[in-house]
C-alpha cells in the first residue's frame, strides 16, 4: 500500500470578504440598527442596557479618557473580574485610540507590577475588590504613592509610567478616580476630539494586549488589532448560527480572549444579547442565568460544563432554551459532550481551538458534525486562514503525522508587545505563527491535539507554564534549585507539582511556600503538590528529566488515592 502523502495544510475558503470595521465602529453600527434591543444584562449590578445605551455610555467614558488628558496609543489596564463597566471600558478605550491590557483579577504584586510596567500603562481601571484579593491594598503595597496623590498627579517609583488609577463602583479610595465621574470631565471639544480620533483609527492598528505566561519565566504580552479580534468573532458568530435573536450566557472572563472577543464582540456583530451570570465562574448562577433569562447560547471551557452538569440542584433549571454555545481552553470528554448535548440542549455545540497569539481561534467544528468529531477533534481550519504542521526541520508532515501546528492570515497577532525576540521566536519570516502545540490532521482536515512541545500545564482550561513558577520560588532565600511540572486532575485536567531542593542547612515545609505565594502569583499557579528533595533525575549530560519526576509523583497519587495530597498540600490548592 503507497504510504498517505499529502500534506498536512489546509486553509479556509470562503466567499464572505474580511471586515475593515474598528470595533468602535462595530458598536456604532449595531446600535444604529439595534438601537432598543437588549444588549447588556449584568445580573448582579442590575443592569440592563440596550445597544443604544451602551453606545452612549461607551462614547461618554472614551470622551472623558480623552479630557483627562490620555492620547491615542497610550495604554490602560483594567484590572477586573466581570461587569458592566469592563463592557464600558472595552468599547470605549478602542473608539479613543487607547490600548487596553486586560490584567487576571487573580493577579498578585509581581505580575501585576510586571504587566504594568512592560507595557507602560498611563492609567489602570481598577474594581476595589474581589474574591479574597483587595485590589486597592495590593495597589497600596505596590505603591505607596498613591493614597497621598491627587487623581492624575501619581508618580510611583515602582511603576513610573502611571497616572491615573480609576476605581469601579463606589466608595473610592485615596488618590483614586470614580470610573462613574470619568464621562463628566467630558466637554464639547472633547467629543468632537473623539470624533476625529475615531476617523483616523486603522482596522489593523493595535487594540489590545492580553498577556500569556511565558517560559522564560516573564509572560509575554500578545497584542492584538481590530482586525484580528472582529473577523474572529464574526467567523465565530457565523459558525455558531447567532442571531439578534439569541441571548448568550457568558461565564468566561474578560480578561481573556474567549470573553473578550468570543462573547462581547460576537454578540455586538449578531446584534444578540450578553448576559453577564456574575463577576465570575459559579455554576449555580450559570444554570440561574440560563433559566431565568431563557438564554439560548452558553460558553465555556469543559471545567464549568464538568461543574454545572454535576450540580446538585442541575434538575431544578429549565435549560430547554439552549442551542448552541462553544467549548474551548482543553479537550472534552466525549461523555461530557454527551451530556451537554442531551441533558443541557446544546445540540449545536461548537470546540474551539487556537491561543490568542491566533485571534484566538484558529480550527473549529461545525454544527452539523458528528458527535464523535467535536470530541475526537478540534476540527478543521477558519475561513481565511492558512494552517499547516511541520516536523522539528520545518517540513510539512503527510496527513496523519503529528508535529507542529502553524497558523498563518489576518488572525495571527501582531506580535509580542515591546518584545521583538520572542515574536521573531514565534513568528517566522513568512508570517506563520508557530503554536508549540503537536497536532495531527485526518485526510478531511480536521486536527487532533496529540501533546504540547513545552512543558505547560493546562489547569482549567488556562495555560500555566512551569518556568514562571520556577523562577518565582527561586527568589526565596532558602531555595536551591526548583522544578516545576503538571500531573494529573480528575476535575482540573492538570495540577501544578513543585520538587523543591533546599539550601544545605536550610528547611522548609508546605506553608512556607504557601506564605511566600500568597498574594505574590496568582492561585491557579501556587504548587498543588510539593516534594522536598536532595536531588533531581538527570541526564548523563546533566539535564534535568522532568518525566521521571512526574511518573513517580502519578504512581505515588494513584498509590495514595485520589484525595491524597503532600503533607499539608491541600491548604495550597484551594483555587477556584
Amino acid at each position: 500500500m503507497m504510504p498517505n502523502l499529502k500534506p498536512s495544510y489546509d486553509h479556509g475558503a470562503n466567499s464572505t470578504k474580511l471586515s475593515v470595521q474598528t470595533i468602535g465602529a462595530l458598536l456604532a453600527e449595531t446600535a444604529m440598527r439595534l438601537p432598543d434591543h437588549e444588549a447588556l444584562i449584568v445580573r448582579e449590578q442590575k443592569v440592563r442596557w440596550t445597544w443604544r445605551e451602551l453606545a452612549e455610555r461607551a462614547e461618554a467614558f472614551a470622551a472623558g479618557l480623552l479630557a483627562l488628558g490620555l492620547t491615542p496609543g497610550d495604554r490602560v489596564g483594567v484590572w477586573s473580574p466581570n461587569c458592566a463597566e469592563w463592557v464600558i471600558s472595552e468599547f470605549a478605550l478602542s473608539r479613543a485610540g487607547l490600548i487596553c491590557v486586560t490584567l487576571n483579577p487573580a493577579y498578585r504584586l509581581n505580575e501585576l507590577e510586571f504587566a504594568l510596567n512592560k507595557t507602560g500603562c498611563r492609567a489602570l481601571i481598577t474594581a476595589r475588590a474581589f474574591r479574597s484579593g483587595n485590589f486597592v491594598e495590593l495597589l497600596n503595597t505596590l505603591m505607596p504613592e498613591l493614597s497621598a496623590s491627587q487623581p492624575g498627579e501619581l508618580h510611583a517609583a515602582s511603576v513610573p509610567s502611571l497616572r491615573w488609577v480609576i476605581q469601579i463602583g463606589v466608595d473610592i479610595a485615596p488618590g483614586c478616580l470614580g470610573f462613574d465621574l470619568i464621562a463628566t470631565h467630558a466637554t464639547t471639544e472633547d467629543y468632537e476630539r473623539l470624533a476625529s480620533v475615531e476617523a483616523g483609527i486603522q482596522f489593523d492598528a493595535p487594540v489590545c494586549i492580553q498577556f500569556t505566561s511565558g517560559t522564560t519565566g516573564t509572560p509575554k504580552g500578545a497584542t492584538l488589532s481590530h482586525h484580528n479580534m472582529i473577523n474572529n468573532a464574526a467567523q465565530l458568530a457565523e459558525a455558531m448560527g447567532m442571531r439578534q435573536q439569541d441571548r448568550l450566557c457568558v461565564p468566561v472572563p474578560m480578561f481573556h480572549c474567549f470573553g473578550y472577543v468570543g462573547s462581547v464582540l460576537l454578540c455586538a456583530l449578531s446584534g444578540a444579547t450578553m448576559v453577564f451570570a456574575g463577576p465570575a465562574f459559579d455554576p449555580l448562577s450559570v444554570l440561574k442565568t440560563v433559566h431565568d433569562e431563557r438564554c439560548t447560547a452558553l460558553h465555556g471551557v469543559p471545567t464549568m460544563f464538568i461543574a454545572e452538569l454535576a450540580h446538585p440542584d442541575f434538575g431544578k433549571f429549565d435549560l430547554s432554551s439552549l442551542r448552541t454555545g462553544c467549548m474551548a481552553g482543553a479537550t472534552c470528554p466525549e461523555t461530557v459532550m454527551r451530556q451537554v448535548i442531551e441533558r443541557m440542549h446544546m445540540k449545536d455545540v461548537l470546540i474551539l481551538f487556537g491561543m490568542t497569539e491566533t485571534g484566538p481561534i484558529a480550527t473549529q467544528t461545525a454544527r452539523d458534525d458528528t458527535v464523535e468529531r467535536r470530541v475526537g477533534t478540534v476540527g478543521r481550519v477558519v475561513p481565511h486562514v492558512e494552517i499547516k504542521i511541520i516536523d522539528s526541520g520545518g517540513r510539512i508532515v503527510p496527513r496523519g503525522t503529528a508535529g507542529e501546528f502553524c497558523t498563518r492570515g489576518y488572525s495571527v497577532m501582531l506580535g509580542y508587545w515591546d518584545d521583538p525576540d520572542r515574536t521573531d521566536e514565534a513568528i517566522d519570516t513568512a508570517g506563520w505563527m508557530h503554536t508549540g502545540d503537536l497536532v495531527s490532521m485526518d485526510d478531511d482536515g480536521y486536527c487532533r491535539v496529540v501533546g504540547r512541545i513545552k512543558d505547560m500545564i493546562k489547569r482549567g482550561g488556562e495555560a500555566i507554564f512551569p518556568r514562571e513558577i520556577e523562577e518565582f520560588l527561586m527568589k526565596h532565600p532558602a531555595v536551591r534549585d526548583v522544578h516545576v511540572f503538571g500531573v494529573p486532575h480528575q476535575h482540573w485536567g492538570e495540577e501544578v507539582c513543585a520538587w523543591i531542593r533546599c539550601h544545605d542547612g536550610k528547611t522548609l515545609g508546605e506553608e512556607d511556600i504557601a506564605a511566600f505565594c500568597h498574594d505574590k502569583i496568582a492561585r491557579q499557579k501556587v504548587p498543588q503538590h510539593i516534594r522536598f528533595v536532595n536531588s533531581f533525575p538527570m541526564t548523563g549530560s546533566g539535564k534535568v528529566q522532568k518525566y521521571l519526576m512526574r511518573e513517580q509523583m502519578i504512581a505515588e497519587l494513584q498509590r495514595d488515592g485520589p484525595t491524597a495530597r503532600s503533607e499539608g498540600g491541600a491548604s495550597l490548592g484551594n483555587t477556584t
